[in-house]
């Protein structure tokens, strides 16, 4: 689109965004071709068959006029011209399917049963099928098939009669609901997902450019803290925690995929990775593990609140590896650091004296999700807290 002038490639952008919000716009337009086309039809044979095929000429030029006025509202309507609720246009097919069905009606009553012997058609002819169109834009599959059904009815009811001709046009009217009404569905689908990933892509964009601008100031300057925090020690240790703390969660929020799906799940392995650091090393499945949003965040949590203790008490070289393992009917997530590993009694101790990192920031999520949590330490092994979840908790 490089070749086009401005003018040109705003009018492609500004197309684009509008089928994107407004799939079904290229529908009902063609809905409103359709009954157009249908109704100058539909007037040349009743007017060339005036006084031969009807019985009451006066009335099925009557009919005609209505027709005719009943087209142009609906193809106001159906252009968005009728204010009122979104779903204006459903009510609109809805009332365009039962003026049609009083249409054909009056069959009986105007055309000549010598006629329709003949296989002429009865009063609204092929202008009728418009309202099993528009029931399939605003109904998808369900109205096309449920319009194309009542049309049908009508057609054998005002005819009188069930043939060959007849069964072909029933045939027409239903494969003609199915077929639109696919479609509609198909690509209302499409631009849902069009709208998804244009939205995760700005906000990727977004993310990317705050990014830029804090990672050589903010982000640094945290991760600064955090190790003079850990190597000064007292006050200080809390301090570093806190910017810790708060340098990880930056780092979510500027790189970490948070979104949700459509339903409710979030990929645990991606928010995992955005762990990772130069002392951290994450390892997760190459495809995306689903679960649960709300099981992701606590889950993360608990990560995060063992890394926070790492860089607290392993001292200021230690490493540390996140590993998250599918098991089967289980996920595994496990947390090694090569530090000197907690002291026996040191978490009853911890917790004795009102420090309850340990028990409410790890146990205490793991134990809300129905998971298990286990500790292996030592002074030559370091620390490992394995989270064990099974699938039927997630």
């Amino acid at each position: 689109m490089t070749g086009l002038p401005e003018r040109a490639r705003s009018r492609a952008r500004d197309a684009t965004l509008v089928d994107v919000e407004h799939p079904l716009e290229p529908f009902w337009r063609g809905v409103i071709a359709y009954r157009l086309l249908t109704l100058v039809t539909v007037a040349a044979i009743t007017l060339y068959h005036l006084r031969t095929a009807y019985e009451r000429p006066a009335a099925a030029v009557a009919v005609l006029l209505v027709m005719t006025v009943w087209t142009a509202v609906t193809s106001w309507g159906y252009l968005g011209g009728l204010p009122g609720t979104p779903d204006v246009r459903g009510r609109l097919a809805l009332a365009d399917l039962a003026v049609c069905v009083a249409v054909m009606a009056t069959t009986p009553w105007i055309v000549r049963e010598a006629h329709l012997d003949d296989g002429g058609p009865g009063m609204g002819s092929i202008w009728t099928s418009g309202a099993v169109l528009a029931c399939a834009v605003a109904f998808r599959i369900r109205g096309g098939l449920g319009a194309a059904v009542v049309i049908s009815a009508a057609l054998v009811l005002s005819k009188e009669r069930f043939g060959t001709l007849e069964l072909g046009d029933i045939q027409l009217l239903v494969l003609a609901g199915l077929t639109v009404g696919f479609a509609s569905h198909v690509l209302e689908r499409t631009a849902a997902r069009l709208r998804r990933l244009t939205a995760e892509r700005a906000a990727a964009a977004e993310r990317e450019r705050l990014t830029r601008a804090v990672h050589d100031g903010v982000l640094q300057v945290l991760a600064h803290v955090q190790r003079r925090g850990a190597e000064i020690g007292g006050g200080a240790t809390e301090l570093g925690v806190l910017a810790g703390e708060q340098e990880t969660a930056l780092r979510a929020l500027l790189t970490g995929p948070g979104t949700t799906d459509a339903s409710g799940h979030r990929d645990l392995a991606a928010a995992l990775r955005i762990l990772a650091s130069d002392r951290v090393t994450v390892s997760a499945p190459g495809r995306p593990v689903e679960l649960g949003a709300a099981v992701v965040d606590e889950v993360e949590g608990a990560v995060r609140a063992a890394l926070a203790n790492v860089a607290v008490h392993a001292g200021p070289d230690a490493r540390a590896w996140v590993l998250l393992e599918e098991l089967p009917g289980a996920l595994e997530v496990s947390v090694r650091d090569d530090g000197p590993g907690i002291p026996q009694g040191r978490l009853a101790e911890a917790e004795t004296e009102g420090r309850l990192g340990v028990s409410r920031s790890i146990r205490g999520r793991v134990e809300d999700l129905g998971g298990t949590l286990t500790l292996d330490t030592g002074p030559d092994i370091g620390t490992e807290w394995v989270i064990r979840l099974e699938r039927g908790t997630t």
